[in-house]
Protein backbone atom coordinates (compact mmCIF):
# COMPACT_ATOMS: atom_id res chain seq x y z
CA UNK A 1 0.00 0.00 0.00
CA UNK A 2 1.42 3.52 -1.12
CA UNK A 3 2.31 5.95 1.73
CA UNK A 4 -0.09 9.02 2.00
CA UNK A 5 2.67 11.63 2.40
CA UNK A 6 0.64 14.67 2.83
CA UNK A 7 -1.88 13.11 5.69
CA UNK A 8 1.43 11.81 7.20
CA UNK A 9 3.34 14.83 7.71
CA UNK A 10 0.17 16.67 9.11
CA UNK A 11 -0.15 13.94 11.15
CA UNK A 12 3.12 14.04 12.36
CA UNK A 13 3.75 17.65 12.43
CA UNK A 14 0.32 17.93 15.12
CA UNK A 15 1.29 14.69 17.03
CA UNK A 16 4.69 16.83 17.25
CA UNK A 17 2.99 19.84 18.77
CA UNK A 18 0.81 17.83 20.96
CA UNK A 19 4.03 16.12 22.45
CA UNK A 20 5.55 19.27 23.16
CA UNK A 21 2.25 20.69 25.03
CA UNK A 22 2.92 16.72 27.39
CA UNK A 23 5.87 17.97 28.63
CA UNK A 24 5.56 21.36 29.05
CA UNK A 25 2.67 19.91 31.20
CA UNK A 26 4.99 18.69 33.70
CA UNK A 27 5.55 23.02 34.54
CA UNK A 28 1.88 24.00 34.10
CA UNK A 29 0.02 24.89 37.20
CA UNK A 30 2.20 23.48 39.30
CA UNK A 31 2.23 24.45 42.72
CA UNK A 32 4.18 21.38 44.89
CA UNK A 33 6.61 18.58 43.21
CA UNK A 34 5.31 16.26 40.93
CA UNK A 35 6.76 13.90 43.60
CA UNK A 36 3.31 13.42 45.05
CA UNK A 37 -0.07 11.12 44.05
CA UNK A 38 -2.16 13.66 44.31
CA UNK A 39 0.08 15.91 41.96
CA UNK A 40 1.24 13.61 39.45
CA UNK A 41 -2.01 11.48 39.22
CA UNK A 42 -4.87 13.84 40.04
CA UNK A 43 -3.53 17.19 39.13
CA UNK A 44 -3.40 18.62 42.55
CA UNK A 45 -6.71 18.39 42.70
CA UNK A 46 -7.14 21.71 41.77
CA UNK A 47 -8.75 21.87 38.03
CA UNK A 48 -11.00 24.41 37.59
CA UNK A 49 -14.88 24.22 35.35
CA UNK A 50 -12.90 24.74 31.72
CA UNK A 51 -10.08 21.85 32.45
CA UNK A 52 -12.29 19.91 33.82
CA UNK A 53 -15.07 19.88 30.98
CA UNK A 54 -11.97 19.12 28.53
CA UNK A 55 -10.54 16.17 30.62
CA UNK A 56 -13.66 14.63 31.33
CA UNK A 57 -14.44 15.03 27.54
CA UNK A 58 -11.32 13.83 26.48
CA UNK A 59 -11.15 11.15 28.84
CA UNK A 60 -14.83 9.94 28.37
CA UNK A 61 -15.60 10.55 23.74
CA UNK A 62 -12.61 8.31 23.21
CA UNK A 63 -11.61 6.42 19.95
CA UNK A 64 -14.61 3.95 20.42
CA UNK A 65 -16.47 7.53 19.43
CA UNK A 66 -14.41 8.40 16.50
CA UNK A 67 -13.78 5.15 15.05
CA UNK A 68 -15.23 1.98 16.77
CA UNK A 69 -19.11 3.40 17.09
CA UNK A 70 -19.29 4.46 13.25
CA UNK A 71 -17.58 1.23 12.15
CA UNK A 72 -19.86 -0.67 14.28
CA UNK A 73 -23.15 1.46 12.32
CA UNK A 74 -21.53 0.47 9.21
CA UNK A 75 -21.44 -3.12 9.72
CA UNK A 76 -24.24 -3.90 12.11
CA UNK A 77 -27.02 -0.93 11.79
CA UNK A 78 -29.13 0.45 14.10
CA UNK A 79 -27.67 -1.21 17.12
CA UNK A 80 -24.39 0.82 16.66
CA UNK A 81 -26.59 3.88 17.98
CA UNK A 82 -26.58 2.79 21.38
CA UNK A 83 -23.84 5.15 22.34
CA UNK A 84 -26.16 8.04 21.39
CA UNK A 85 -29.02 6.80 24.12
CA UNK A 86 -26.22 6.18 26.83
CA UNK A 87 -24.58 9.39 26.55
CA UNK A 88 -28.03 11.10 26.57
CA UNK A 89 -28.64 9.63 29.99
CA UNK A 90 -25.90 8.89 31.84
CA UNK A 91 -25.13 12.41 33.57
CA UNK A 92 -28.50 12.25 34.63
CA UNK A 93 -27.85 9.00 36.02
CA UNK A 94 -24.05 9.56 37.85
CA UNK A 95 -25.02 13.31 38.76
CA UNK A 96 -25.40 12.63 42.31
CA UNK A 97 -23.17 9.03 42.70
CA UNK A 98 -20.30 11.23 41.51
CA UNK A 99 -20.70 13.92 43.37
CA UNK A 100 -20.75 12.00 46.51
CA UNK A 101 -17.85 10.45 45.45
CA UNK A 102 -15.49 13.32 45.09
CA UNK A 103 -16.73 14.99 48.06
CA UNK A 104 -15.88 11.83 50.40
CA UNK A 105 -12.59 11.39 48.56
CA UNK A 106 -11.75 14.32 49.11
CA UNK A 107 -12.27 14.52 52.70
CA UNK A 108 -10.46 11.58 53.48
CA UNK A 109 -7.88 11.83 50.68
CA UNK A 110 -8.79 8.64 49.05
CA UNK A 111 -7.22 9.02 44.98
CA UNK A 112 -8.72 5.47 43.63
CA UNK A 113 -12.43 4.27 43.90
CA UNK A 114 -10.77 1.56 45.58
CA UNK A 115 -9.57 3.55 48.18
CA UNK A 116 -13.01 4.64 48.64
CA UNK A 117 -14.57 0.86 49.03
CA UNK A 118 -11.35 0.11 51.62
CA UNK A 119 -12.48 3.04 53.81
CA UNK A 120 -16.31 2.16 54.02
CA UNK A 121 -15.90 -1.29 54.46
CA UNK A 122 -12.38 -1.39 56.58
CA UNK A 123 -11.51 -4.28 53.63
CA UNK A 124 -8.34 -4.05 52.16
CA UNK A 125 -9.25 -7.62 50.26
CA UNK A 126 -12.33 -5.76 49.06
CA UNK A 127 -10.46 -2.87 47.73
CA UNK A 128 -7.93 -5.48 46.25
CA UNK A 129 -10.47 -6.82 43.68
CA UNK A 130 -11.82 -3.81 43.11
CA UNK A 131 -8.55 -2.62 42.05
CA UNK A 132 -8.00 -5.72 39.94
CA UNK A 133 -11.24 -5.59 38.23
CA UNK A 134 -10.35 -1.73 37.29
CA UNK A 135 -7.47 -2.78 35.96
CA UNK A 136 -8.44 -5.58 34.05
CA UNK A 137 -11.16 -3.54 32.82
CA UNK A 138 -8.66 -0.88 31.76
CA UNK A 139 -6.44 -2.91 29.89
CA UNK A 140 -9.40 -3.66 27.16
CA UNK A 141 -10.37 0.01 27.05
CA UNK A 142 -6.87 1.15 26.16
CA UNK A 143 -6.30 -1.75 23.46
CA UNK A 144 -9.18 -0.30 22.13
CA UNK A 145 -7.53 3.06 21.84
CA UNK A 146 -4.89 1.22 19.98
CA UNK A 147 -7.09 -0.22 17.76
CA UNK A 148 -8.23 3.29 16.90
CA UNK A 149 -4.61 4.95 16.06
CA UNK A 150 -3.37 1.96 14.96
CA UNK A 151 -6.87 2.02 12.15
CA UNK A 152 -5.48 5.86 11.37
CA UNK A 153 -1.77 4.97 10.82
CA UNK A 154 -2.70 2.03 8.26
CA UNK A 155 -5.03 4.08 6.32
CA UNK A 156 -1.91 6.44 5.73
CA UNK A 157 0.15 3.55 4.04
CA UNK A 158 1.84 2.24 7.48
CA UNK A 159 0.30 -1.59 6.70
CA UNK A 160 3.08 -4.11 7.13
CA UNK A 161 2.81 -7.25 8.13
CA UNK A 162 4.03 -9.31 11.08
CA UNK A 163 5.25 -7.23 14.08
CA UNK A 164 6.66 -4.69 11.64
CA UNK A 165 3.05 -3.17 11.13
CA UNK A 166 3.08 -2.30 14.51
CA UNK A 167 6.12 -0.33 15.02
CA UNK A 168 4.65 3.19 14.40
CA UNK A 169 2.01 2.14 17.31
CA UNK A 170 5.31 1.18 19.62
CA UNK A 171 6.95 4.50 18.62
CA UNK A 172 4.01 6.52 19.39
CA UNK A 173 2.90 5.15 22.85
CA UNK A 174 6.98 4.91 23.64
CA UNK A 175 6.15 9.70 23.33
CA UNK A 176 3.01 9.08 25.52
CA UNK A 177 4.54 6.67 28.29
CA UNK A 178 7.72 9.37 28.22
CA UNK A 179 5.54 12.52 28.39
CA UNK A 180 2.71 10.88 30.59
CA UNK A 181 5.73 9.83 33.03
CA UNK A 182 7.19 13.41 33.55
CA UNK A 183 3.91 15.35 33.48
CA UNK A 184 1.02 12.54 34.61
CA UNK A 185 -2.59 13.72 34.58
CA UNK A 186 -1.33 17.37 33.45
CA UNK A 187 -0.57 16.44 30.31
CA UNK A 188 -3.82 14.77 28.80
CA UNK A 189 -5.54 17.67 30.85
CA UNK A 190 -3.37 20.13 28.55
CA UNK A 191 -3.46 17.90 25.58
CA UNK A 192 -7.43 17.90 25.85
CA UNK A 193 -7.84 21.46 24.62
CA UNK A 194 -6.66 20.96 21.31
CA UNK A 195 -8.12 17.35 21.56
CA UNK A 196 -11.87 19.37 22.08
CA UNK A 197 -10.73 22.02 19.64
CA UNK A 198 -10.02 19.44 16.25
CA UNK A 199 -12.64 17.20 16.76
CA UNK A 200 -14.85 19.88 16.84
CA UNK A 201 -13.96 21.40 13.48
CA UNK A 202 -13.65 17.96 11.93
CA UNK A 203 -17.17 16.57 12.90
CA UNK A 204 -18.23 19.74 11.36
CA UNK A 205 -17.05 20.06 8.57
CA UNK A 206 -16.92 16.72 7.95
CA UNK A 207 -20.57 16.38 8.71
CA UNK A 208 -21.80 19.67 6.39
CA UNK A 209 -19.62 17.99 3.50
CA UNK A 210 -20.41 14.90 3.35
CA UNK A 211 -24.66 16.00 3.42
CA UNK A 212 -24.04 17.93 1.46
CA UNK A 213 -22.05 15.88 -1.20
CA UNK A 214 -24.05 12.25 -0.76
CA UNK A 215 -27.53 13.99 0.73
CA UNK A 216 -28.78 12.47 4.20
CA UNK A 217 -31.83 10.49 2.18
CA UNK A 218 -29.43 8.72 -0.05
CA UNK A 219 -27.14 7.91 3.16
CA UNK A 220 -30.34 6.74 4.73
CA UNK A 221 -31.58 4.79 1.54
CA UNK A 222 -28.11 2.94 0.98
CA UNK A 223 -28.15 1.57 4.79
CA UNK A 224 -32.02 1.20 5.01
CA UNK A 225 -31.07 -1.52 1.18
CA UNK A 226 -27.91 -2.56 2.72
CA UNK A 227 -29.40 -3.96 6.16
CA UNK A 228 -32.46 -5.21 4.88
CA UNK A 229 -30.69 -7.43 2.71
CA UNK A 230 -28.88 -9.46 5.44
CA UNK A 231 -30.95 -12.20 7.02
CA UNK A 232 -30.56 -10.89 10.58
CA UNK A 233 -31.41 -6.86 9.96
CA UNK A 234 -34.67 -7.53 8.06
CA UNK A 235 -36.11 -4.30 8.96
CA UNK A 236 -33.23 -2.05 7.71
CA UNK A 237 -32.20 0.74 9.40
CA UNK A 238 -34.89 -0.27 12.25
CA UNK A 239 -34.10 -2.13 15.21
CA UNK A 240 -35.63 -5.79 14.92
CA UNK A 241 -37.26 -7.45 17.48
CA UNK A 242 -34.72 -9.43 17.81
CA UNK A 243 -31.95 -6.98 18.92
CA UNK A 244 -34.22 -4.09 20.81
CA UNK A 245 -33.47 -5.70 23.94
CA UNK A 246 -30.29 -5.63 23.50
CA UNK A 247 -29.92 -2.30 22.52
CA UNK A 248 -31.84 -1.64 25.44
CA UNK A 249 -29.47 -3.49 27.80
CA UNK A 250 -26.09 -2.16 26.21
CA UNK A 251 -27.24 1.11 26.59
CA UNK A 252 -28.50 1.11 30.36
CA UNK A 253 -25.15 -1.45 31.07
CA UNK A 254 -22.58 0.99 29.30
CA UNK A 255 -23.93 4.25 31.30
CA UNK A 256 -23.79 1.95 34.39
CA UNK A 257 -20.29 1.13 33.48
CA UNK A 258 -19.10 4.30 32.41
CA UNK A 259 -19.35 5.96 36.28
CA UNK A 260 -17.19 3.34 38.16
CA UNK A 261 -14.43 3.09 35.59
CA UNK A 262 -11.12 4.11 37.16
CA UNK A 263 -10.23 6.69 34.36
CA UNK A 264 -13.18 8.56 35.05
CA UNK A 265 -13.49 8.39 38.61
CA UNK A 266 -9.67 10.15 38.33
CA UNK A 267 -10.84 13.09 36.15
CA UNK A 268 -13.52 13.96 38.41
CA UNK A 269 -11.19 13.27 41.70
CA UNK A 270 -9.20 16.37 39.88
CA UNK A 271 -11.70 19.10 40.26
CA UNK A 272 -11.31 21.85 42.41
CA UNK A 273 -14.80 21.52 43.80
CA UNK A 274 -18.06 19.93 43.93
CA UNK A 275 -19.69 22.87 42.18
CA UNK A 276 -16.86 22.46 39.38
CA UNK A 277 -17.96 18.93 39.04
CA UNK A 278 -21.87 19.92 39.22
CA UNK A 279 -21.62 22.18 36.68
CA UNK A 280 -19.76 19.71 34.31
CA UNK A 281 -22.04 16.79 34.97
CA UNK A 282 -24.79 19.24 33.97
CA UNK A 283 -22.99 20.52 30.74
CA UNK A 284 -21.04 17.67 29.51
CA UNK A 285 -24.94 16.23 27.64
CA UNK A 286 -23.66 18.51 24.92
CA UNK A 287 -20.90 16.58 23.95
CA UNK A 288 -24.22 13.44 23.01
CA UNK A 289 -24.01 15.35 19.37
CA UNK A 290 -21.02 14.19 18.60
CA UNK A 291 -22.01 10.64 20.00
CA UNK A 292 -24.87 11.30 17.26
CA UNK A 293 -23.02 12.75 14.31
CA UNK A 294 -19.65 10.57 13.99
CA UNK A 295 -21.83 7.62 13.98
CA UNK A 296 -24.13 8.28 11.17
CA UNK A 297 -20.42 9.00 9.34
CA UNK A 298 -20.84 4.93 9.16
CA UNK A 299 -23.60 4.92 7.35
CA UNK A 300 -22.32 7.77 5.09
CA UNK A 301 -19.55 5.38 4.44
CA UNK A 302 -22.06 3.12 3.07
CA UNK A 303 -23.69 5.55 0.46
CA UNK A 304 -20.33 6.07 -0.50
CA UNK A 305 -19.27 2.77 -1.55
CA UNK A 306 -15.86 2.86 1.56
CA UNK A 307 -14.36 0.05 2.27
CA UNK A 308 -12.10 -1.19 4.59
CA UNK A 309 -8.53 -2.00 4.38
CA UNK A 310 -7.23 -5.22 4.57
CA UNK A 311 -5.02 -5.56 7.44
CA UNK A 312 -1.66 -7.18 5.76
CA UNK A 313 -1.25 -8.71 9.36
CA UNK A 314 -4.04 -10.80 9.43
CA UNK A 315 -5.43 -10.67 5.38
CA UNK A 316 -8.41 -9.83 7.11
CA UNK A 317 -10.80 -6.10 6.52
CA UNK A 318 -10.01 -3.81 9.36
CA UNK A 319 -13.64 -2.22 10.01
CA UNK A 320 -11.92 0.37 12.30
CA UNK A 321 -10.18 1.87 8.87
CA UNK A 322 -14.10 2.58 7.64
CA UNK A 323 -13.97 6.33 8.95
CA UNK A 324 -10.28 7.32 8.35
CA UNK A 325 -11.24 5.59 4.56
CA UNK A 326 -14.19 8.17 4.57
CA UNK A 327 -12.21 10.76 5.14
CA UNK A 328 -9.21 9.82 2.74
CA UNK A 329 -12.07 9.42 0.04
CA UNK A 330 -13.64 12.55 0.24
CA UNK A 331 -12.13 15.18 1.86
CA UNK A 332 -8.50 16.73 0.50
CA UNK A 333 -5.71 14.93 1.54
CA UNK A 334 -4.52 18.07 4.06
CA UNK A 335 -8.01 18.11 5.87
CA UNK A 336 -7.13 14.03 5.56
CA UNK A 337 -4.63 14.68 7.85
CA UNK A 338 -5.63 17.06 10.29
CA UNK A 339 -8.63 14.41 10.59
CA UNK A 340 -6.36 11.71 10.96
CA UNK A 341 -4.45 13.82 13.83
CA UNK A 342 -7.82 14.45 15.85
CA UNK A 343 -8.50 10.87 15.98
CA UNK A 344 -5.13 10.04 17.01
CA UNK A 345 -5.04 12.38 19.63
CA UNK A 346 -8.17 11.70 20.65
CA UNK A 347 -7.42 8.28 21.23
CA UNK A 348 -4.17 9.34 23.19
CA UNK A 349 -5.52 11.18 25.68
CA UNK A 350 -8.41 8.51 27.16
CA UNK A 351 -5.08 6.50 27.12
CA UNK A 352 -3.26 8.55 28.82
CA UNK A 353 -6.03 8.67 31.89
CA UNK A 354 -6.46 5.54 31.57
CA UNK A 355 -2.85 4.31 32.06
CA UNK A 356 -2.78 6.69 35.00
CA UNK A 357 -5.61 5.49 36.99
CA UNK A 358 -4.39 2.06 36.60
CA UNK A 359 -1.24 3.04 37.92
CA UNK A 360 -2.58 4.76 41.09
CA UNK A 361 -4.44 1.80 41.89
CA UNK A 362 -1.49 -0.19 41.81
CA UNK A 363 0.47 2.05 44.05
CA UNK A 364 -2.37 2.42 46.70
CA UNK A 365 -4.50 -0.55 46.90
CA UNK A 366 -1.48 -3.10 45.68
CA UNK A 367 1.46 -1.88 46.64
CA UNK A 368 1.09 0.24 49.23
CA UNK A 369 -2.00 -2.24 50.92
CA UNK A 370 0.85 -5.83 50.52
CA UNK A 371 3.93 -5.10 50.04
CA UNK A 372 5.17 -1.38 51.66
CA UNK A 373 2.68 -0.14 53.71
CA UNK A 374 5.19 2.28 54.87
CA UNK A 375 5.87 3.64 51.94
CA UNK A 376 6.35 7.83 51.41
CA UNK A 377 4.46 9.70 49.16
CA UNK A 378 7.94 9.28 46.99
CA UNK A 379 7.90 6.30 46.84
CA UNK A 380 4.41 5.91 46.17
CA UNK A 381 4.56 8.39 42.89
CA UNK A 382 8.04 6.69 41.56
CA UNK A 383 5.66 3.40 41.68
CA UNK A 384 2.60 4.97 39.98
CA UNK A 385 5.40 6.38 37.23
CA UNK A 386 6.43 2.65 36.32
CA UNK A 387 3.16 1.22 36.97
CA UNK A 388 1.94 3.11 34.50
CA UNK A 389 4.40 2.73 31.86
CA UNK A 390 3.47 -1.39 32.02
CA UNK A 391 0.04 -0.43 31.42
CA UNK A 392 0.77 1.33 27.95
CA UNK A 393 3.01 -1.97 26.75
CA UNK A 394 0.79 -4.62 28.31
CA UNK A 395 -2.00 -2.74 26.07
CA UNK A 396 -0.25 -2.49 22.97
CA UNK A 397 0.58 -6.32 23.60
CA UNK A 398 -2.83 -7.01 23.98
CA UNK A 399 -3.97 -5.50 20.50
CA UNK A 400 -1.06 -7.03 19.00
CA UNK A 401 -2.55 -10.36 19.91
CA UNK A 402 -6.24 -9.88 19.85
CA UNK A 403 -7.96 -8.74 16.51
CA UNK A 404 -11.56 -8.50 16.98
CA UNK A 405 -14.18 -8.04 13.97
CA UNK A 406 -15.52 -4.42 15.82
CA UNK A 407 -12.79 -2.74 18.16
CA UNK A 408 -16.10 -1.73 19.99
CA UNK A 409 -16.24 -5.17 21.66
CA UNK A 410 -13.30 -4.59 23.45
CA UNK A 411 -15.25 -1.95 25.16
CA UNK A 412 -17.92 -4.17 25.79
CA UNK A 413 -15.99 -6.52 27.51
CA UNK A 414 -14.68 -4.50 29.61
CA UNK A 415 -17.68 -2.88 30.84
CA UNK A 416 -19.21 -6.71 31.52
CA UNK A 417 -16.22 -6.44 33.41
CA UNK A 418 -16.13 -3.24 35.47
CA UNK A 419 -19.86 -3.74 36.20
CA UNK A 420 -18.92 -6.15 38.76
CA UNK A 421 -17.71 -3.13 40.97
CA UNK A 422 -20.76 -1.17 40.87
CA UNK A 423 -22.27 -2.73 44.15
CA UNK A 424 -19.15 -1.65 46.30
CA UNK A 425 -18.90 1.78 44.43
CA UNK A 426 -21.71 3.24 43.56
CA UNK A 427 -24.70 1.24 46.26
CA UNK A 428 -22.02 1.84 48.46
CA UNK A 429 -21.89 5.42 48.43
CA UNK A 430 -25.80 5.83 49.96
CA UNK A 431 -25.73 2.34 51.89
CA UNK A 432 -23.34 -0.06 53.90
CA UNK A 433 -26.71 -2.95 53.77
CA UNK A 434 -24.31 -5.03 51.66
CA UNK A 435 -21.83 -7.25 53.52
CA UNK A 436 -18.70 -6.96 52.67
CA UNK A 437 -18.68 -10.79 52.19
CA UNK A 438 -21.70 -10.70 49.92
CA UNK A 439 -20.38 -8.38 47.76
CA UNK A 440 -17.19 -10.20 47.38
CA UNK A 441 -19.31 -13.13 46.84
CA UNK A 442 -21.48 -11.20 44.23
CA UNK A 443 -18.38 -9.85 42.29
CA UNK A 444 -17.07 -13.06 42.09
CA UNK A 445 -20.40 -14.91 40.26
CA UNK A 446 -21.21 -12.01 38.19
CA UNK A 447 -17.46 -12.08 36.64
CA UNK A 448 -17.43 -15.85 36.12
CA UNK A 449 -20.89 -16.14 34.60
CA UNK A 450 -20.10 -13.13 32.55
CA UNK A 451 -17.35 -13.99 31.40
CA UNK A 452 -18.55 -17.70 30.69
CA UNK A 453 -21.16 -16.37 28.68
CA UNK A 454 -18.79 -14.16 26.77
CA UNK A 455 -16.55 -17.25 25.78
CA UNK A 456 -19.63 -19.02 24.90
CA UNK A 457 -20.26 -15.98 21.89
CA UNK A 458 -18.41 -17.19 18.28
CA UNK A 459 -17.28 -14.46 15.90
CA UNK A 460 -17.81 -15.83 12.66
CA UNK A 461 -15.82 -13.02 10.90
CA UNK A 462 -12.32 -13.98 12.19
CA UNK A 463 -13.39 -18.00 12.75
CA UNK A 464 -12.67 -17.98 16.64
CA UNK A 465 -15.33 -19.65 19.04
CA UNK A 466 -15.20 -17.65 21.82
CA UNK A 467 -15.54 -13.92 23.17
CA UNK A 468 -16.84 -12.38 19.15
CA UNK A 469 -19.50 -10.40 20.97
CA UNK A 470 -21.42 -9.04 24.02
CA UNK A 471 -24.71 -9.99 22.85
CA UNK A 472 -26.56 -13.25 24.15
CA UNK A 473 -29.96 -15.12 22.50
CA UNK A 474 -31.87 -15.50 25.41
CA UNK A 475 -32.66 -18.67 24.57
CA UNK A 476 -29.20 -19.69 25.19
CA UNK A 477 -29.17 -18.07 28.77
CA UNK A 478 -28.85 -20.73 31.21
CA UNK A 479 -29.60 -20.14 35.34
CA UNK A 480 -28.33 -22.95 37.03
CA UNK A 481 -28.53 -25.43 34.76
CA UNK A 482 -31.88 -24.42 33.37
CA UNK A 483 -33.10 -22.62 29.90
CA UNK A 484 -35.85 -19.51 31.02
CA UNK A 485 -36.04 -18.25 27.58
CA UNK A 486 -36.12 -21.50 25.48
CA UNK A 487 -36.88 -20.84 22.07
CA UNK A 488 -35.89 -16.98 22.14
CA UNK A 489 -33.80 -15.55 19.36
CA UNK A 490 -33.56 -12.19 21.21
CA UNK A 491 -30.40 -11.32 22.66
CA UNK A 492 -29.07 -9.38 26.18
CA UNK A 493 -26.22 -7.60 26.88
CA UNK A 494 -24.27 -9.72 29.07
CA UNK A 495 -22.68 -7.00 31.41
CA UNK A 496 -26.32 -6.60 32.54
CA UNK A 497 -27.36 -10.09 33.15
CA UNK A 498 -23.91 -10.73 35.05
CA UNK A 499 -24.63 -7.49 37.07
CA UNK A 500 -28.26 -8.65 38.49
CA UNK A 501 -26.95 -12.28 39.06
CA UNK A 502 -24.50 -10.34 41.24
CA UNK A 503 -26.46 -8.43 43.13
CA UNK A 504 -28.83 -11.43 43.57
CA UNK A 505 -26.16 -13.31 45.09
CA UNK A 506 -24.45 -10.20 47.21
CA UNK A 507 -28.03 -9.88 48.76
CA UNK A 508 -28.88 -13.35 49.44
CA UNK A 509 -25.37 -13.77 50.85
CA UNK A 510 -25.68 -10.48 52.67
CA UNK A 511 -28.96 -11.58 54.49
CA UNK A 512 -27.55 -15.09 55.73
CA UNK A 513 -24.26 -13.52 57.06
CA UNK A 514 -26.56 -10.95 59.09
CA UNK A 515 -28.58 -13.37 60.31
CA UNK A 516 -25.46 -15.15 61.46
CA UNK A 517 -24.69 -11.84 63.28
CA UNK A 518 -21.60 -12.08 60.94
CA UNK A 519 -18.91 -9.07 61.26
CA UNK A 520 -19.22 -6.48 58.57
CA UNK A 521 -15.88 -4.12 58.78
CA UNK A 522 -15.40 -0.72 59.81
CA UNK A 523 -16.78 2.30 57.95
CA UNK A 524 -14.45 5.20 58.68
CA UNK A 525 -16.48 7.34 56.66
CA UNK A 526 -19.35 9.73 58.45
CA UNK A 527 -22.46 11.08 57.02
CA UNK A 528 -21.43 14.44 56.57
CA UNK A 529 -18.22 13.31 54.20
CA UNK A 530 -20.59 12.57 51.21
CA UNK A 531 -21.89 16.52 51.22
CA UNK A 532 -18.82 18.15 51.68
CA UNK A 533 -17.06 20.97 49.58
CA UNK A 534 -13.84 23.15 49.15
CA UNK A 535 -14.68 25.14 51.76
CA UNK A 536 -15.91 22.34 54.44
CA UNK A 537 -13.10 22.48 57.33
CA UNK A 538 -12.29 18.87 57.45
CA UNK A 539 -11.24 18.45 53.93
CA UNK A 540 -7.69 16.50 54.17
CA UNK A 541 -4.52 18.78 52.96
CA UNK A 542 -3.83 17.77 49.16
CA UNK A 543 -0.08 17.36 49.78
CA UNK A 544 0.91 16.08 52.87
CA UNK A 545 4.54 16.64 54.74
Amino acid sequence: MTVRWTELVIFTLLFAAVTGLGFYAARWKVSFPLDHLDEWGLGGRGFGSGVTWFLLSGDIFTAYTYVAAPALMWGTGPTGFYSLTYGAFVYPLVFLPVVRLWSVSRVRGYVTPADFVRGRYGSAALALLTAVTGTVAMMFYIALQLAGLEAVLRTMGLNWAGLAGHIPLFVAFVILAVYTYRAGLRAPALISFVKGLVIYLVIVTATVTVSWRLGWSTIFDAADTKFAALPSHGEGIVLGTDNQLQYVTLALGSALALFVYPNVVTGALACRSSNVLKRNMAALPINALVLGLFPLLGYAAIAAHTHPIVNAATGRPDSNTIIPMLFEGQFTSWFAGIAFAAIGIGALVPAAVMSIAVANLWTRNIYKAYLHRDATPEQETRQAKIASLTVKFGAVALVVLIDPQYSITLHQIGGVIILQTLPMVAIALYTRWFHLWGLAAGWAVGLAWGLSMLYSIPDPATGTGHFGATGLELARLSILGRHPFAGSPMQIYVGLVALLGNLVVAAVVTVVLRRMRVRNGTDETEARDYHADKAVPQLKPVVVG
